[in-house]
């Protein structure tokens, strides 16, 4: 399987090559407008999409399919957080019918995560456009393959609008999901931090025959223009918007796979609760100068820190005081993002043992572990609450020869 995702990766990087292109940057939706909808003209579509799916000037796509003449827009459908983005993580979301179109509303995150048959019927076509973050655990990808499988299954064209990956399409961190622990949070066998796009993701999962039984989608991606995989999000140039409720901004995106794992165990730990999700670590009690001190004495490359105190106002650490840090980064110095929450763990439990999460929330450790996709790796924390024992099982499993001959891949179907 290893063997197959590094040749998937081959595949795309010789056939699919992009242009040397000026900016601006074009996505997927800004290219599909440019030709007035010629990809989908005079189609019945369908179109999953949330808040992030926007043109330059902040227009939904919603808005725009909705007033082109060259389509005909039929029905709505949202992923986790809902199509206008009003729901919070994990929360169920119901069918509806959007008040601004007056269109249907299928939920992709309430008692079907997968389009069912009656939801594609009188469908040509149905649509994804949607920001992803490039973090395995974050769920919009697996509504992306459940929505190509069930395109695949109703003989429904899939069409994928590209959009940057805002880590970079040349980082590659983490192993792939342990035999039998795919889920919604690890859908597929690709790294934690993957470096692809939803268009590159869409096209790896349909060669690879990911798909249930095989199935290959009649797929399409519209790539984008200008992109390149060094980019930083905020070298696009493009707006940010909230890609779920605690990504508020595209450095957020950053800081979720670099807390988030850990966060699975105590959201407030990291964030989640106050003013600055996925963006600290923290604890109860803890005295945050000593341990900012211990954490920069570590010399970890392209992380700053600086001593925090807050309260959480809500989350499971609502109204207590905790001391901790604020984390800094400077994407193109860290080595590695995802690793980063074990260094810094460690250097808590061995501050402060009575507030190590792995004790305390024992209740969690199963959804740990699935969003990791492999129990190996909280055993092999467990053994001396070391960084230096995941380490091994992190760039093992093929990730760090992929991490190394992606740079020399390095250009992928999102850029044309």
């Amino acid at each position: 399987m290893r063997s197959i995702f590094i040749g998937i990766y081959a595949y795309l990087a010789l056939f699919l090559a992009p242009a040397v292109i000026a900016a601006p940057l074009q996505t997927g939706l800004d290219r599909l407008v440019a030709t007035d909808f010629a990809a989908l003209k005079g189609k019945k579509v369908g179109l999953i999409t949330n808040p992030t799916g926007v043109d330059r000037q902040l227009r939904s796509t919603v808005d725009i399919f909705a007033a082109s003449k060259a389509i005909r827009l039929v029905s709505l459908f949202g992923p986790e957080h809902g199509l206008r983005g009003d729901h919070s993580a994990g929360d169920k979301v119901a069918d509806s019918i959007d008040p601004v179109t007056q269109l249907p509303v299928h939920s992709l995150y309430g008692s079907q995560r997968k389009p069912t048959a009656t939801m594609l019927a009188g469908l040509d076509a149905l649509v994804f456009d949607i920001q992803d973050i490039g973090v395995r655990s974050y769920t919009y990808i697996a509504t992306l393959g459940l929505a190509m499988e069930a395109a695949a299954e109703n003989g429904v064209e899939f069409v994928v609008l590209d959009r940057p990956n805002p880590l970079g399409g040349l980082r590659i961190e983490g192993p792939l999901p342990a035999d039998g622990r795919t889920s919604f949070v690890a859908p597929y066998p690709i790294p934690y931090v993957h470096g692809l796009t939803v268009g590159e993701l869409a096209t790896l999962i349909n060669e690879s025959g990911w798909l249930a039984g095989g199935l290959r989608a009649k797929l399409t991606v519209i790539p984008m223009r200008g992109w390149r995989r060094n980019m930083t999000f905020e070298a696009t140039g493009l707006p940010w918007v909230p890609s779920s409720p605690h990504i508020p901004q595209a450095a957020t995106a950053a800081l979720y796979p670099a807390t988030g794992i850990i966060g699975e165990l105590s959201p407030s730990m990291i964030g989640i609760g106050y003013t600055l999700p996925f963006g600290v670590m923290a604890a109860t009690n803890l005295d945050a100068e000593t341990f900012a001190n211990s954490i920069r004495a570590l010399k970890l490359p392209g992380v700053q820190v600086r001593p925090l105190y807050f309260i959480p106002y809500y989350s499971n650490g609502s109204g207590r005081r905790h001391g901790g840090v604020q984390i800094y980064l400077n994407l193109s110095e860290v080595r590695s993002l995802s690793l980063l929450q074990f260094q810094i763990m460690e250097v808590l439990i061995r501050q402060s043992p009575e507030a190590n999460p792995f004790v305390l929330h024992t209740d969690r450790l199963d959804m740990f572990d699935k969003v990791v996709a492999d129990p190996a790796i909280r055993v092999a924390f467990a053994q001396r609450w070391s960084a230096a024992d995941v380490e091994p099982l992190w760039t093992d499993r093929k990730s760090t020869r992929l991490n190394s001959s992606h740079r020399s891949l390095s250009r992928m179907p999102s850029s044309a």
